[in-house]
């Protein structure tokens, strides 16, 4: 792939496959198009509820953009190591107990993604006995975001262990930094 420029900070390539760059890119595009379509659809509801003219389908709309940018966003947030992990504690130690809390708390989320993909599975399903109004679309197509994220989380998160464990979770210019230091 001639030409790809990754989102990947040098100092996190260690945890990261290049396999995976492609999906990151997409994920980072897909949570701008939410952001953006939910910034508009809220003004665009805004307006016509001000002249008179209610687009009652905007409201479905925005709600879909909001629930998706906001799923999408956590599962691209845990590649970029972002949110959902205790770094600052695993960070300040070395050694075995930096590698014991670095795996501890990628089992945690690994443990939280399962039950999103078990649990949003289930909720999907389930969702559709029930429909969205005034489209009447299944609830299902909301809640298949929560199993779609708990999947990337999933992926994202043993992508990290794996080379984590590899490769040691802290980064080279760190370590060259605390060499220099001693």
């Amino acid at each position: 792939m001639s030409g790809f420029n990754s989102l990947v900070l040098q100092e996190q390539r260690h945890l990261k496959w290049r396999e995976l760059d492609w999906l990151e890119q997409v994920l980072m595009i897909l949570c701008g198009v939410a952001i953006t379509g939910f910034s508009v659809l809220v003004m665009c509801d805004i307006v016509t509820r001000t002249i008179g003219h209610p687009w009652l389908w905007l409201q479905e709309a925005t709600m879909t953009f909001f629930i998706y940018g906001i799923f999408v966003g956590v599962g691209v947030a845990t590649r970029r190591n972002d949110h959902l992990y205790l770094a600052v504690l695993a960070e300040s130690l070395s050694g075995n107990k930096r590698l014991f809390f670095e795996i501890f708390n990628r089992v945690v989320v690994l443990g939280v993604a399962f039950c999103m993909i078990y649990f949003g599975y289930l909720n999907f399903l389930d969702g559709f006995k029930s429909l969205r109004m005034p489209s009447m679309t299944p609830l299902a197509s909301l809640y298949a975001a929560i199993p779609l994220c708990g999947l990337l989380i999933s992926v994202f998160t043993i992508e990290q262990m794996v080379n984590g464990w590899k490769h040691g979770f802290a980064s080279d210019s760190r370590a060259d930094e605390k060499r220099k230091s001693l």
